[in-house]
């Protein structure tokens, strides 16, 4: 039975990543990963942020579209949806592309009210860290609580159980 206070919303990207300096095809995405071991160790629910109009295959081709969208400032239509009023706590899990989140998270967290609600974000990256994702949920989501993220090491996700064990504390009881 899943913790009905809290919710694991995650964006992920499977297919052709960069990881550890070289292009490799991903058959699960980081983040997901990282998304099913919160789940594993929290039992909260698990909700994918997908959006209408996916990326290119290609890495490359996607680093230059998400480039584009994120000087456009644009915002991908999101195909799925999710009730989230009967969470107290979310977990954001995504990669960090170009020193942020990905596009379609920052639709999410447009397309509903987190008043009241916490936000505990945690991204995959290789070397970006948070970068300046942090700031932007807490721009986009004044009236929720942020809480320190966890930024894991795209290539080290499947072996991060300890630390994601240790960061997220009590936060979901």
């Amino acid at each position: 039975m899943s913790n009905s206070k809290c919710l694991i919303a995650y964006y992920s990207r499977a297919g052709n990543n960069y990881v550890g300096g070289a292009i490799v095809n991903l058959p699960v995405g980081n983040t997901e990963v990282a998304a099913h071991i919160i789940q594993q160790l929290t039992d909260a629910a698990l909700f994918k942020i997908e959006t209408v109009k996916q990326y290119p295959a290609d890495y490359y081709e996607t680093t230059e579209v998400s480039k584009k969208e994120l000087r456009q400032n644009f915002r991908p239509e999101l195909s799925v949806h999710v009730d989230i009023s009967e969470y107290e706590v979310i977990y954001l899990g995504y990669p960090n592309w170009w020193g942020t989140m990905p596009l379609a998270v920052f639709s999410f967290l447009e397309e509903y009210d987190f008043s009241g609600k916490t936000i505990v974000p945690f991204c995959t990256h290789e070397g970006s860290g948070l970068g300046r994702s942090e700031s932007d949920i807490r721009r986009l989501c004044p009236a929720a609580t942020v809480s320190r993220g966890l930024a894991i090491v795209g290539g080290s996700v499947r072996s991060a159980e300890e630390p994601i064990r240790k960061w997220l504390g009590l936060q979901c009881r």
